[in-house]
């Protein structure tokens, strides 16, 4: 019996933990979200452009050579995106005009 509790227990304690952690990071996206559009308003103000990471032109070159996965690989390499956002970028490049 006295198992069975601690058990239950141990259920009820891990189940607030992960809520409350899973609340802040919420909280900690939202404010992330809000800061990333402030930051962005700023450099508009400014008209200041954000740099280009660096590796594109060898996307770009891929591309160019019909060598549209490995330039999905390089893309998610040089920028840290996600494989539907590399994708997407490097579909928009082949679609552009030489």
């Amino acid at each position: 019996m006295n198992t069975l509790f601690l058990l239950l227990a141990l259920i009820a304690a891990a189940a607030w933990i992960t809520s409350t952690v899973t609340l802040r990071m919420k909280a900690l996206e939202r404010r992330a979200d809000g800061l990333e559009r402030r930051l962005g308003l700023v450099l508009d103000h400014f008209g200041i452009e954000e740099p280009e990471p660096v590796g594109l032109d060898e996307v770009r070159a891929l591309v160019r050579a019909g060598r549209q996965v490995e330039a999905i690989r390089v893309h998610r390499r040089v920028t840290g995106s996600g494989l539907l956002e590399a994708k997407q970028a490097v579909e928009a490049l082949t679609d552009q005009p030489a």
